[in-house]
Order: structure tokens, then C-alpha cells, then sequence
């Protein structure tokens, strides 16, 4: 069953520039649309969607098992900023986030720590973006 997005999230999910082998991060998955939709982009690609709420957690994992079943898809409770890739885990082409604070100037600190993260969960080339702009807005990845 298709997912359904509000007209503002299909209209960031529908920007970022996906290919289908691509590994995806999504930082703030909270129930985790953005992502089953994502991942229904994808083909030989995966997604893995984050959150620091095990209430988030929990919803996404219940809402998306057909996508976990399938292997295009898992979650983990983890803050952003805290975020690192697990023994054996390949490093990401794609980070996303909306509405994550520590992104997007509400908590500064936090979000240097965030970008650090992702720095090192992150492959040479790519890319960040984040909620914003029109609709998305890239963030450079510090290297």
C-alpha cells in the first residue's frame, strides 16, 4: 500500500535526488512516512531511518514491516548527534532531515555534532539536505 505524505513531505521526498542503488539516511524519522516512501523509490537501494524516540521508533517499525520484510528498509533509536555506523555497516549517499532541530539553527551545538556524524557516515560525494528551502535546501557535509 502506497504511503501517504502530506503534500508539503511528497513534495521534499519527490526533490531529493535519488538514484536506486542508493544507501539512504533520515535523520528525524519520527513515524517514518518520509522514509517507507523513500524506500519505495529505491531498488537495489536501502534506507535507514532515525530517531531519538522509541515512541517514533516503534511506529516506524510498525507502519513500515513490509519494507523491513523486504530489506529496503530498517530503523534504529539513536539522536542524530550521536549517530555512527554500526561494525560492517556501509556508509551512506543521501542524509535527509525535516524539521530536525539541531539542523536546521535551533540548537547549534547539537547540530555541529550532527554534522561530524554524518561526515563519518557518509561516503566522498555525498550529499545533505535538509527542509526549508524550496522544498529542500543542501547543507554541506564537513570533510
Amino acid at each position: 500500500m502506497p504511503t501517504r505524505l502530506s503534500p508539503r513531505l511528497a513534495a521534499i521526498v519527490s526533490a531529493l535526488p535519488l538514484e536506486p542503488h542508493f544507501r539512504v539516511l533520515e535523520i528525524g524519522c519520527g513515524p517514518g512516512a518520509a522514509a517507507r516512501a523513500v524506500a519505495a523509490r529505491l531498488g537495489a537501494g536501502h534506507v535507514l531511518a532515525i530517531d531519538r524516540s522509541a515512541t517514533a521508533i516503534a511506529q516506524a517499525r510498525a507502519a513500515a514491516a513490509g519494507e523491513i520484510a523486504a530489506g529496503r528498509m530498517s530503523v534504529r533509536q539513536v539522536a542524530g548527534e550521536d549517530f555512527v555506523l554500526l561494525p560492517g555497516e556501509e556508509p551512506y549517499d543521501l542524509v535527509f532531515a525535516v524539521r530536525v532541530g539541531a539542523l536546521d539553527g535551533r540548537r547549534p551545538e547539537a547540530g555541529r555534532r550532527l554534522l561530524d556524524r554524518v561526515a563519518l557516515a557518509t561516503r566522498a560525494g555525498a550529499r545533505l539536505f535538509i527542509d526549508g528551502g524550496d522544498p529542500l535546501r543542501e547543507l554541506p557535509i564537513p570533510r
